[in-house]
Order: structure tokens, then C-alpha cells, then sequence
């Protein structure tokens, strides 16, 4: 699957992704500027968390408009598109698809509209279990749906079926009644609303214009738009901001818990989570790494782009020359074509392709941040060693992934994970490497520089850190599960508002109209 920034990611096959990454939020309140534009260009930024749908919603104060497609930020807008979404205050989202499959109807932000006259658009970076016990606490409440299967539009409904109170005071209301990993930002027509659950699993940050607000996913996203960086969202806060300035609220006691995994793979490396720069964290689990799993070798060699940093490490403290190994095809954008069986074969030279030169005869380190079902790793060992190399030694920048993550990162199931079944020689010999090392967990939070109590480390040791429901009740289509379940036991698939939904009537309105999704994945769950 391709990345957002134009390059490939780590999936050989389409049909069998690697560790996918969480979505991307952006949020602005700016009277005078043109926010739509500031949003795009968050997104643009923030494109590396999701690459399924974008979407824009923007007001004036007057009413909120929606614009979202399937596709990357760059191919969803251009400048007439944004040059029509006028107001000062908007958000944005950029979508990887962890709860509700790949479908249009599931793209964000998403909208709802009260009896009030009050318009709601929310846009989500997370995972919430208990989204099967929202769906049917709506039901039985009689909630139109709009046609949507994914957690967001719940909390959009469950905000706007409070029309006696403001949005704020809904908000207030909603939040403690979601379980999981959230990281929101809202908006009515005249207010931006950002909120992160009381763990503070997915990251948020504030920052301040010179005419304005913003809050987004990473700090990388401030940068773009010119804006300083304030602090984080705290776990259980919920902010507004409009013309009167920015209010704070707790709607929950914070019990901080941040995804270990943004310091390893998704975050960007320019970014800085909780006061640590996420390259100066990964160069030192490099570091980290050579301590703990040293080797006779005459060049370490990264596997582009996310092993870089850990790879710069690992040669710094080993003192291996550090080199080039493997170019990667920067040029290859995403695209709905499948490789036929054969070229799916050749799978990873579509995206990378041995330094002959540089690697005959030579003794390699590889550096990679994470094996999941051992495809990448597997590919890369077999064609070095075409290459010429005389040795690989494969190092990873994390411990063995052997827990799926249910807070917003769409791993394998754990029966595909590797390193469930395997242990670390059974890993080695599956992938074909002459020897094989993973950074410590202990040495990967040491790098953080955060304490482990502060940290989900759930893909790491199956401590998950919020109760999980029932398998039944939880997964990236429970939701169609529950709809499918619902309209079985009911003798007329139109009795109520919810299943008429569910069965296809879409009620949502936007600037643009449904489609097909060519992409949407048949048989990969979470």
C-alpha cells in the first residue's frame, strides 16, 4: 500500500499489510485568514497517519459545509475546491480505516445536524471498544444513522441528539461515556472543539496563530501553517475556542498512557510528542540496539525511510560505517491497480532495489523498525543476498510485535502476527537471516525518555491498558457485524430509523456525492 507523502510503505502485498498507521486531525479557528487553505496544508502534513479518504469541513458562522472523497489530501482538493470553502473555523481529517471499512460513507469529518438548527462536523484520530455498546445504546434511543459504519459518526450522533444543551455541554456529557483512544476535533459554526481521552493514547497538540488557533495531530502540522507550538491536549480535557478565546474543561481524571508505537514508526520524525523529538528518540534506540545486539559487520544499512534514524544510531555506537543499501522509488503514488500474482512476486522492487555495488561481498546490518508478518523482512534478506552480500543481520527498532493494537493502529489479527507463534530463532530462520536482534522493551521506553507508567505498550506485552469488550464486540467491521446482526433478527428491514440506515439510506449531505470504494479490503481485519 502506498504512503501519503508518495511512497511506498512496507506492504509487499496489498492483500497483506503490514502495521498500518492511525489518522491524522487538524483543526483551525482563524477569523481573516483563509482556513480551509491552513487546513489542507496540516493534512498535507499529516498525510503519513491515513491514506484512504480526506475530507474539509469549514464554516463562515452561518452553516458548516463538508468536503471529503476517497483518496490522498492532494487528490480530494484543489484550488477551486478550497477557494469555495470559506469561514473561520474549520477541521480536516486525513483517514486510515481502523473501525468501518474503506468506504466513502465512512470518510470524515463527518456531520450531523441538531433540531436546534445547530450543525456538528467531527473528525477522529483513534479506536473506541466499546463502539458495538454506543451503536446499540443509539438504537434503542431510535438515533437516525447515516449510513456510516464507523465510531466517529456515532459520537456525531450522540452530540447532536442533545439539542437542548450546547455543544460544549453535549460534549461534556458524550465524552465520559467513550471507552478507547480518541483524539477529536469538532466544530459547530462558530466554535473549534478539541478533546483527547483520558489517556492520551493518540497524540494532540495546541498551537497558536498570530490571528488564531490550531490543534493537530503532531507538531509537524503546526510547522507547516506557521503556527508556535503551546503544549499538548491533555488526557480528559476538552478545549473551545471562539471569539470570547480558548476555554478548558475535564471530563475525565487523567491516567496518561501514549502509544509507544508513534515513537517507533508512525509519528513523523520531525515531530515532538510529550517534550521527546521522535529522531532524536529513534537514533537513540539505534544506539540501544547496538548495545544490546552487537555483530561483526562491514556496513549498517537502513531500510528506508522509517529505519533510518535507528540505523544512523546503531552504526554511531557499533562504529560500522553507515551507507546506502537499498534505494527506494520515491516517485510511485498510490494507485487502486493490483499487481498481477506475477509482479506481486517481485513485490518489493516496486518500491525498493539493492545498491549492487554497495552491498557485494560485504557483511550487512539492516535495520528496520518492526516485523509484523515477516513478508518485508523476508524479501529484503533474499534479495541482498542475490545482491551479493556475503552476510544479513537483521536488527530491529522495537520488540517483537505479538499483540494487535485496538486503539487505532490496524496491526494483523494475532494469529498473523510473526512473533506469536515464533520465537526469536523460529523468526530468524522464517525470515532467512543470518542472525536476528530486537531493541529490549525496556530499552525502547528508556528512549522515549517517558516512564514505562505513562506508555501503552500493548503490541509489546499484551497489557492493554483500557478493558477490552467480547472478540464478537470489538474489530475494524464490527460495526457492519452489528447492522448485518440487527437487520437479520428484524422481520422488516425498514422498521426503524437505524436499520433504514444501516440498509443504505444515506441521509448525510456534501459537496460530494458517494462512490464505490475500488479498494475495499476484503479479508484484512484487525
Amino acid at each position: 500500500m502506498p504512503r501519503g507523502d508518495g511512497r511506498l510503505s512496507h506492504d509487499l502485498d496489498p492483500q497483506r499489510p503490514g502495521p498500518q498507521d492511525a489518522c491524522g486531525v487538524f483543526g483551525v479557528w482563524a477569523p481573516g485568514e483563509e482556513v480551509a487553505n491552513l487546513t489542507y496544508f496540516g493534512l498535507y502534513a499529516l498525510q503519513h497517519r491515513g491514506q484512504e479518504a480526506a475530507g474539509i469541513a469549514v464554516s463562515d458562522g452561518t452553516g458548516v459545509v463538508v468536503y471529503k472523497d476517497l483518496g490522498l489530501v492532494a487528490q480530494v482538493f484543489d484550488e477551486p475546491t478550497l477557494a469555495s470553502l470559506r469561514g473561520h473555523v474549520a477541521i480536516g481529517h486525513a483517514r486510515y480505516s481502523t473501525t468501518g471499512a474503506s468506504t466513502w460513507e465512512n470518510a470524515q469529518p463527518t456531520m450531523r445536524s441538531t433540531t436546534s438548527g445547530t450543525t456538528i462536523a467531527l473528525a477522529h484520530n483513534g479506536n473506541l471498544v466499546n463502539a458495538a455498546e454506543l451503536h446499540r445504546a443509539a438504537g434503542e434511543r431510535e438515533l437516525m444513522a447515516d449510513g456510516a459504519t464507523n465510531d466517529t459518526s456515532l459520537v456525531t450522533m450522540l452530540l447532536a441528539s442533545r439539542p437542548d444543551l450546547s455543544v460544549e455541554a453535549a460534549a461534556l456529557e458524550v465524552l465520559p461515556q467513550l471507552r478507547g483512544a480518541f483524539s477529536f476535533v469538532f466544530m459547530d459554526e462558530s466554535t473549534l472543539y478539541a478533546a483527547r481521552d483520558q489517556h492520551g493514547v493518540r497524540p494532540l497538540v495546541l498551537g497558536r496563530l498570530e490571528r488564531g488557533w490550531v490543534v493537530a495531530s503532531e507538531t509537524a502540522a503546526l510547522d507547516i501553517v506557521g503556527a508556535s507550538v503551546v503544549r499538548e491536549v491533555e488526557p480528559g480535557e476538552l478545549i473551545a475556542i471562539d471569539e470570547d478565546g480558548l476555554r478548558s474543561a475535564r471530563f475525565a481524571s487523567p491516567e496518561p498512557k501514549g502509544c509507544l508505537f508513534e515513537y517507533v514508526y508512525i509519528a513523523r520524525p520531525d515531530a515532538t510528542i510529550a517534550g521527546r523529538n521522535v529522531h532524536a528518540a529513534r537514533v537513540q534506540i539505534g544506539r540501544q540496539l547496538a548495545r544490546e545486539h552487537q555483530v561483526d559487520a562491514d556496513l549498517v544499512i537502513p531500510v528506508p525511510e522509517s529505519g533510518t534514524p535507528a540505523a544512523i544510531g546503531y552504526a554511531a555506537e557499533s562504529g560500522i560505517t553507515f551507507g546506502a543499501g537499498l534505494m527506494k522509488n520515491p516517485y510511485v503514488g498510490r494507485t487502486f491497480i493490483q499487481p498481477s500474482q506475477t509482479l506481486r512476486q517481485l513485490g518489493i522492487r516496486l518500491k525498493l532495489n539493492p545498491l549492487r555495488e554497495n552491498v557485494r561481498g560485504k557483511r550487512l546490518v539492516v535495520v528496520d523498525d518492526s516485523i509484523v508478518r515477516g513478508n518485508t523482512q523476508r524479501a529484503i534478506v533474499r534479495m541482498l543476498r542475490e545482491a551479493g552480500a556475503l552476510e544479513v543481520h537483521v536488527r530491529i527498532s522495537s520488540p517483537p510485535v505479538a499483540w494487535p493494537c485496538f486503539y487505532g493502529i490496524d496491526f494483523a489479527t494475532r494469529a498473523e502476527l510473526l512473533a506469536n507463534g515464533l520465537d526469536n530463532e523460529g523468526i530468524r530462520r522464517s525470515i532467512g537471516a543470518d542472525t536476528l536482534g530486537y531493541v529490549s522493551l525496556s530499552g525502547l521506553i528508556a528512549a522515549t525518555e517517558q516512564p514505562k507508567s505513562r506508555l501503552c505498550r500493548a503490541c509489546f506485552d499484551g497489557e492493554y491498558p483500557i478493558d477490552l469488550p467480547p472478540d464478537t464486540l470489538i474489530g475494524k467491521h464490527v460495526l457492519e457485524g452489528v447492522g448485518r446482526r440487527v437487520a437479520a433478527e428484524s422481520p422488516d428491514l425498514h422498521s426503524t430509523p437505524l436499520v433504514a440506515a444501516l440498509s443504505g439510506h444515506d441521509t448525510f449531505s456534501s459537496a460530494r456525492a458517494p462512490r464505490p470504494d475500488p479498494e475495499e479490503p476484503t479479508t484484512h481485519r484487525r
